[in-house]
């Protein structure tokens, strides 16, 4: 035991005292932040060059209407068609509408140019399109377009959980939300810190370091001691993680809203309709969001995420171990990988697919009781809410399938790591396991 203390000392040590683990540590959720607060304002900005569309209307009914925004300019013309058609292809640039007599009842428009449009321009002249042709048909049955537009009901349904203790609010939006990304984070890091222990065997086999290190240690001790080392790296990232990026979006946030808070306090405290401030505020979209994290019980999650990245990660970094002790060089590594690493890309897949939309199903209930599937599985159905005796039944087979795994894997790990020079198939992976202490 004490052999295994001092590996995973050493691993953890040396790779948390790296500048790239520093550096990566308390940049990523700054990265992370800057990333999205940069694609919210360009996305807001738009473009800095519109399309310019010509607009040859021969029924008479757009000509006029059309209503320029941040990415397209209307231009309505009476020149014909081959002119308009001509100038573009002369000139390389912009686009001709032409909408023929008969559009209410052909419905075919075309769009002439010599590129293609971005789609949001295409977006939106279908929009208005579709917009003014059916205010026209309308007022043609009798009917007022500015009435029928007012009668636009909004209703809302609030989701509220039945349980024990009483009702509660819910959140179909936030569970999906939490959901995806406890999904992303463990499969992204199953695969990064589990190529890390993979990567620590080939170096070490290939330095022929483990052959001085074999003499003091167990195969199997100096395995679980890299794996957990690892592993203890990939969690004090992760609580690192979580901390900085409540931190720094509790800051940008408080600095992005100061402006607006002082505004709105300069503010009378009643508006039109009679709500007092902290009437409008409490209904605010912040509001909103804050409200829909709030029914769900962080906490719970956190810790079941904690314990599925841990089981899932020892599962399939003993894999990883194994395949890194079979091979000489990573490039043999991919014949090994993914077969390995199938069950888990399937379940990822599969979280976005279906598992979102049917988290109470046969097949999402089994994904979530697989060890191989589990982390991934049911980390999607947690928010949603799951009985208490599916989540136990899935962390006992997952301590159950981590035994089982890192057996196997040890088993193949104490062979070739002293192995070299040869080419291993599954088949000699399959003879490797029968081999007598």
């Amino acid at each position: 035991m004490n052999k295994i203390l001092l590996i995973i000392q050493r691993e953890y040590l040396s790779r948390v005292k790296k500048k790239s683990f520093l550096v990566m540590t308390f940049l990523v959720p700054a990265l992370i932040i800057g990333m999205y607060g940069l694609i919210a304002f360009l996305t807001v900005k738009g473009g800095d060059k519109k399309a310019q569309v010509k607009v040859i209307d021969e029924s008479g009914i757009f000509a006029g209407n059309f209503k320029n925004n941040s990415s397209v300019n209307y231009i309505t013309t009476k020149e014909s068609l081959d002119a308009a058609k001509k100038e573009a292809t002369e000139s390389g640039e912009g686009f001709v509408l032409y909408i023929p007599a008969n559009i209410e009842s052909d419905g075919k428009i075309e769009l002439f140019s010599t590129k293609k449009a971005g789609l949001s321009a295409v977006s939106n002249m279908e929009k208005q399109i579709n917009d003014l042709l059916r205010n026209k048909q309308l007022k043609d049955a009798g009917i007022d377009p500015a009435t029928l537009k007012e009668i636009d009901p909004d209703v809302n349904i609030d989701s509220i959980e039945l349980s024990e203790e009483g009702e509660k609010d819910s959140s179909a939006g936030a569970a999906y939300a939490i959901g995806f990304a406890a999904a992303i984070l463990i499969y992204i890091s199953l695969f990064i810190y589990g190529a890390q222990v993979m990567r620590g065997v080939i170096e070490e086999k290939t330095s022929r370091i483990v052959e001085v290190v074999i003499s003091s240690v167990k195969p199997f001790q100096l395995m679980m001691g890299k794996i957990i080392g690892v592993g203890l790296v990939g969690l004090t990232q992760f609580i690192l993680w979580i901390v900085l990026s409540t931190t720094l979006t509790g800051a940008a946030g408080k600095l992005l809203l100061k402006d607006k808070i002082d505004q709105v306090k300069t503010e009378v405290s009643v508006n039109e309709a009679g709500k007092t401030i902290e009437q409008v505020n409490a209904e605010g979209p912040a509001a909103k969001i804050l409200n829909a994290i709030q029914t769900l019980n962080l906490p719970y999650i956190l810790g079941c995420f904690l314990v599925f990245f841990l089981g899932g990660y020892l599962i399939y970094s003993a894999l990883f171990a194994a395949i890194g002790a079979a091979v000489d060089n990573e490039t043999e590594t991919q014949q090994f990988m993914f077969p390995i690493t199938m069950p888990l890309l399937f379940t990822y897949i599969m979280s976005f697919s279906f598992i979102v939309n049917n988290p109470d199903s046969t097949l999402s209930f089994w994904l979530s009781i697989i060890p191989f599937t589990s982390p991934i599985a049911m980390m999607v159905r947690l928010p949603f809410g799951v009985p208490a005796w599916e989540v136990a039944l899935s962390m006992v087979l997952l301590i159950a399938g981590f035994l089982f795994t890192t057996w196997l894997a040890a088993r193949i790990y104490r062979v070739g790591i002293l192995m070299y020079g040869k080419k291993v198939s599954f088949k000699e992976l399959a003879k490797w396991l029968t081999y007598k202490e």
